[in-house]
C-alpha cells in the first residue's frame, strides 16, 4: 500500500509539471509571434516564417492544450487540498487567454489602417522635412504625397488621388 501511495503521489507530480509546461507551451504559440513582428524592428525572414507557422497553427494546438489541461486538472482535482483546486482554476486563465488570442489577428491591431487621414496642401505640410521619403501618386493631374514614416506605422491608407479610390501601402 506505501508504495501505492508513493507512486500516486509521484504520477501527481508529473502531472502538475505537464499542467504548467502545456500552459508556458500554450502562452509561446501566441507570444512569440507577437514577439517577433513587432512595428519598427528589424525582422529576418526566418523569424518572419516562425511567427506566420506559429500563427497559423495556433488556433489548432492551444484547442488541443486546453483539452489536455482539462483532463489533467480533472484528475489532479480529486483528493486535491482547496489551495491546489485554486491553483487549478488559476493557472487556466493564461491558457483560457492563449486559446482565446489564438484566434485574434494581433497583425490587425498593430497595423491598422489610418482610419481618418488628414491631408494637407504642400505649403501647408510644416510636418514634412525636405529629407522625408514619400510615396508619390499622380491620377488625372492630382498629385499626393504620403510620407514612409507616418506610413511606416499604419502600412495603409485609403485616398482618392484624381478621381480614382486607390489603397497606399507600405
Amino acid at each position: 500500500m506505501a508504495t501505492d501511495s508513493v507512486t500516486r503521489s509521484i504520477n501527481r507530480k508529473w502531472a502538475w509539471l505537464l499542467l504548467l509546461l502545456i500552459t508556458i507551451a500554450a502562452l509561446a504559440m501566441v507570444i512569440v509571434p507577437v514577439w517577433i513582428i513587432m512595428p519598427f524592428k528589424p525582422q529576418t525572414a526566418r523569424g518572419v516564417e516562425i511567427s506566420y507557422a506559429l500563427k497559423r497553427w495556433s488556433p489548432t494546438l492551444t484547442i488541443i492544450a486546453l483539452a489536455l489541461a482539462l483532463i489533467l486538472a480533472a484528475w489532479l482535482w480529486r483528493g486535491s487540498r482547496w489551495w491546489k483546486r485554486a491553483f487549478l482554476v488559476v493557472i487556466f486563465i493564461p491558457l483560457l487567454a492563449a486559446t482565446w488570442f489564438a484566434r485574434q489577428n494581433h497583425f490587425e491591431w498593430m497595423f491598422h489602417p489610418l482610419a481618418n487621414a488628414a491631408y494637407a496642401k504642400v505649403s501647408e505640410a510644416a510636418f514634412v522635412d525636405d529629407a522625408d521619403i514619400v510615396m508619390a501618386v499622380e491620377s488625372n493631374g492630382e498629385s499626393a504625397a504620403y510620407p514612409i514614416r507616418l506610413m511606416a506605422y499604419h502600412h495603409v491608407v485609403q485616398d482618392t488621388v484624381g478621381g480614382t479610390p486607390l489603397v497606399a501601402t507600405y
